[in-house]
């Protein structure tokens, strides 16, 4: 798999201590929020250190979790380990999901599009491995209005090289409609995840896969 060229040690790091401050100012909640109700097969993209398999609900009978980061998906491994359901973690992106079209009932994918090189394919990889009526719940930040969207337009340039690939003004909403998938619901508001970082526009949804 691509999963070597995706290496951020030093982020990986820093990503690990703060989503623990993260959690606790809101996250773990919203990380809870995402997955409730999920069923059957899920493929987690880019699962960082695993904070999310502590909120799968005891119908999911497997999550395969993908993290391309050594770091990261060494802490994921662990937190696998005491997973209330099944949790496979494995090397890959976005971009190479190792499983089989149409074999997912469900893709999570919690904080991940801001960061994956090409958000069209990364979608596409998603469309091919759900099954037909499958769903892709999605926990991302994304581009604000007004004055806060244009600074992060002009910082998006730079941003990427000290926060893990992170573009802040992604219009991720978008391009899962581009993808082929319909929203089905989105909640929508400003957050905060860390002491001192400025507020910005977050969104949690549905999407779903068309039956044909």
């Amino acid at each position: 798999m691509a999963a070597g060229r995706l290496q951020r040690p030093r982020f990986a790091r820093a990503y690990a201590r703060l989503s623990v401050e993260a959690d606790r100012r809101g996250v773990a909640d919203h990380r809870r929020r995402l997955v409730a109700g999920l069923r059957g097969v899920v493929i987690e993209v880019g699962a960082g250190n695993g904070r999310t398999f502590a909120h799968y609900p005891p119908g999911v009978a497997e999550v395969v979790a993908v993290e391309p980061e050594d770091g990261l998906r060494a802490l994921a491994e662990e937190a696998a380990l005491s997973a209330p359901v099944p949790v496979r973690v494995v090397a890959a992106d976005a971009d190479h999901l190792p499983v089989a079209d149409g074999s997912a009932d469900a893709v999570v994918a919690s904080l991940v599009l801001c960061s994956v090189p090409d958000q069209a394919s990364a979608l596409a990889e998603v469309v091919r491995v759900l099954r037909p009526g499958g769903e892709l719940r999605y926990y991302e930040h994304v581009r604000s209005a007004g004055v806060a969207g244009v600074l992060q337009d002009v910082v998006s340039p730079l941003w990427p090289l000290v926060a893990g690939g992170c573009h802040p003004n992604r219009r991720t909403s978008e391009a899962i409609g581009a993808a082929g998938l319909a929203v089905e619901s989105e909640d929508r508001f400003g957050f905060r995840p860390l002491r001192g970082a400025p507020p910005s526009l977050h969104v949690l949804g549905t999407a779903r896969r068309a039956l044909v």
